[in-house]
């Protein structure tokens, strides 16, 4: 099944990106590689993550505390947040109204 990013969610993870890269760059590559992981996973089997409001679902990276948020659409898997699991928990929802 293919995935496209919400383009808040694609940002996201790209400053995070960038923050990992400022600290060191093989930390970035190896937070870049956990989260393409965890994308891998979920498009491998998107409905074996949990619910965690509505229809939006929840994978969590290895080694990092992110999550990768996702609802599954009619013909694609809709990636709404790259989440740092300590912030903010609530700020995507308004992701998901927009679609």
């Amino acid at each position: 099944m293919r995935y496209e990013f919400h383009p808040e969610a694609l940002e996201e993870y790209r400053q995070a990106a960038l923050w990992y890269a400022e600290r060191e760059s093989e930390l970035a590559l190896q937070f870049i590689g956990s989260v393409e992981d965890a994308i891998k996973r979920v498009v491998d089997a998107p409905s074996r993550w949990r619910v965690i409001e509505e229809d939006v679902r929840r994978c969590l990276t290895r080694i990092f505390p992110y999550a990768v948020l996702y609802t599954i659409e009619t013909n694609f898997l809709l990636i709404v947040a790259v989440m740092h699991c300590s912030r903010e928990p609530a700020y995507w929802r308004l992701r998901v109204g927009n679609r």
